[in-house]
C-alpha cells in the first residue's frame, strides 16, 4: 500500500509506480473531504465563497489527464472544478485562487524534479501551500480511506469534462503593477531566456518582449523529459544559457523551472548568481531604488546576507522554517517586501504568499537597468555594506541505521563543528548551530533517502572548506 505523504511543496512520486490515477483520485478525495469540512466551520475563511477548486497541471507527461482525474473527483463531491486550459506556473495557479476567491487549488507537478516524477500539489484559499495543519488531517483521511479499500467509479481516464478556466491574462496584468517595466524598456537589455522547456513558456519570455528587451529564447519547446535533465535552473542544468551569456550575446540571462516558481539568473560574465543572492540583491534594489518598506522573510538555511542588507535599511527580518508556505504565513500577516529561500524561491510585497520565478527574474532585469550596472557589480556594492558571504550545500550520504544516532547526537547540541565553537543552537527544522563571526551549519535529514543536508555559510573562503570537512566528519 501506497504511503502518500505531503512534503515541504506537496506529495510527488514516481509516474506509474505510486504516482497513479488510482492514487491521484484517493489524495483528491482526501483534499475533497478537508474543504467540505472548512465550507461547513465558521473559521475556515471560506465564508461568503462558492465551492471553486482552480486545477492545473504543468508539461509532465499524462499532466492533464491528471489534472482531469481530479476534478472529476471534485466534481463527484459537491465541488466546482475550474481546469486551467493549458499548463500553468504554480505562482500562476495561486494568483487565480485569490481572484476568483476559490477555496483552494491543486496543480499537478513536480516543479524541478527528475521528469520521471509527477506531483499533486495542494494551494489554500489564499494562494499559499498548505501548511502542515491542513495536510495532515489530509493525509489521516487518505490512510483512513486506504484501509477502507476506498476506490472511485471513473470514466474512461482523460474524458472527462468540466469548466476551464484561462487565468494568464489576469496574472500577466499582475506582474506589469509589480515590474516596472519603463525601466526596463529605456536599458533595451539582451536577454537570453531558458524556459527549460516549462510552463514560463508565453510568460517570461512574453512580459520581456512587452519591456523592450532584445530577447533570444532557449528551450521554449515543451518536452516531457526535459532534454533529458531535471527542469532545476541550476549552475549544472543552465550551461548553454550560461555559453550563451559568457559569449557576450546577452547581458542577462534568465531561467524558471518545470513549474516556473523557482529562478535562474546567469550574469553578463555568464556567472550563475546563487539564490542566496539574488535575494539579497532583491531586497537592496527594493529598498533603495524603490523606497519599499516592510519586514523581509528567510528560510533558517537561507544567508544571512539578506539580514545584514535588512539591516542597512532598517528592516525586521523573520526566520522560519524550510518550505515556502511558512514564507506566505507571514506574508499574510504583515506587509513583506521580501520572502524567499535558498533553494530559488521569491515573492514580495503586493503578490502571491507563493514562490515565482517569473516575477523574481523581471525584477532582476529592472535590477540592471536601473543600477546601469551587472548583477556582480551590484554585488560588489553589497559586500562593502555587509561584508562578504561564502555559501555551500553538501548532500552526505550515511548509513541508513546511523541515521536516528546521528539525529539523536546533533538534537542534543554540539560543542564544536570542527575547531569551530558553538555559539547557538538553532531546532526549528533540522539542526542549526551559529558560529563565532556570524558563520554557520545547518543539518537537515532527508525524508525519503538516507541523506542529510548540510548548509554552509562562511564569512571568508578560507573558512569554508574547513566547515565542509567538519560537517563530512561531524556525519561519517
Amino acid at each position: 500500500m501506497t504511503s502518500i505523504r505531503f512534503g515541504t511543496a506537496g506529495w510527488r512520486a514516481l509516474i506509474a509506480r505510486d504516482f497513479t490515477f488510482a492514487n491521484v483520485r484517493l489524495a483528491s478525495q482526501g483534499v475533497a473531504d478537508y474543504l467540505k469540512a472548512g465550507l461547513a466551520d465558521p473559521a475556515s475563511g471560506f465564508q461568503g465563497r462558492e465551492a471553486r477548486v482552480i486545477i492545473g497541471y504543468d508539461c509532465r507527461f499524462l499532466g492533464r489527464p491528471f489534472a482531469l482525474a481530479v476534478a472529476e473527483v471534485f466534481a463527484a463531491n459537491g465541488l466546482i472544478p475550474l481546469l486551467c486550459e493549458r499548463d500553468t506556473p504554480t505562482p500562476v495557479l495561486s494568483f487565480a485562487i485569490r481572484k476568483r476567491r476559490a477555496i483552494g487549488g491543486i496543480n499537478i507537478t513536480a516543479s524541478h524534479n527528475p521528469p520521471e516524477y509527477s506531483g499533486f500539489k495542494f494551494s489554500r484559499h489564499d494562494g499559499a501551500g498548505a501548511p502542515p495543519e491542513a495536510t495532515k488531517p489530509i493525509e489521516e483521511t487518505i490512510a483512513r480511506l486506504q484501509k477502507e479499500n476506498w476506490s472511485f467509479q471513473s470514466a474512461v481516464i482523460g474524458t472527462f469534462s468540466c469548466k476551464g478556466l484561462d487565468p494568464r491574462e489576469e496574472y500577466l496584468k499582475q506582474i506589469r503593477k509589480l515590474a516596472d517595466f519603463s525601466a526596463i524598456k529605456k536599458a533595451r537589455l539582451k536577454v537570453a531566456v531558458d524556459l527549460m522547456h516549462g510552463c514560463g513558456r508565453g510568460y517570461l519570455d512574453t512580459l520581456l518582449q512587452e519591456a523592450g528587451s532584445r530577447l533570444t529564447v532557449l528551450h521554449g519547446d515543451l518536452n516531457p523529459l526535459f532534454g533529458g535533465h531535471p527542469p532545476e535552473p541550476s549552475a549544472a542544468h543552465l550551461t548553454e544559457l550560461i555559453k550563451f551569456v559568457r559569449a557576450g550575446h546577452a547581458r542577462l540571462g534568465l531561467a524558471t523551472d518545470g513549474d516556473a516558481d523557482r529562478f535562474g539568473v546567469v550574469d553578463s560574465d555568464g556567472t550563475w548568481i546563487t539564490p542566496n543572492q539574488i535575494l539579497a540583491l532583491t531586497l537592496y534594489h527594493l529598498a533603495k531604488h524603490r523606497g519599499w518598506k516592510g519586514s523581509a522573510v528567510r528560510t533558517v538555511v537561507t544567508s544571512h546576507q539578506i539580514d545584514a542588507v535588512a539591516a542597512q535599511f532598517g528592516v525586521r527580518m523573520h526566520e522560519v522554517p524550510v518550505g515556502f508556505k511558512y514564507i506566505g504565513a507571514i506574508m499574510e500577516r504583515e506587509p513583506v517586501t521580501v520572502g524567499g529561500e535558498e533553494s530559488g524561491g521569491l515573492s514580495v510585497k503586493g503578490h502571491v504568499p507563493e514562490k515565482d520565478g517569473i516575477l523574481a527574474c523581471l525584477l532582476m532585469a529592472e535590477l540592471v537597468a536601473a543600477s546601469g550596472k551587472s548583477l556582480g557589480g551590484v554585488l560588489k556594492e553589497i559586500t562593502k555594506l555587509s561584508g562578504p558571504f561564502f555559501t555551500d550545500r553538501i548532500n552526505i550520504h550515511i548509513d541508513p541505521a546511523k541515521k536516528d544516532a546521528l539525529l539523536s547526537r546533533l538534537s542534543g547540541g554540539l560543542e564544536k563543528v570542527g575547531k569551530f565553537p558553538v555559539q547557538q543552537r538553532i531546532t526549528m527544522d533540522g539542526c542549526k548551530f551559529l558560529l563565532p563571526d556570524g558563520e554557520w551549519v545547518a543539518f537537515r535529514a532527508s525524508g525519503t533517502e538516507p541523506v542529510f543536508r548540510c548548509y554552509i555559510e562562511a564569512k571568508s573562503k578560507k573558512n569554508l572548506e574547513p566547515l565542509r570537512k567538519a560537517c563530512r566528519a561531524l556525519l561519517s
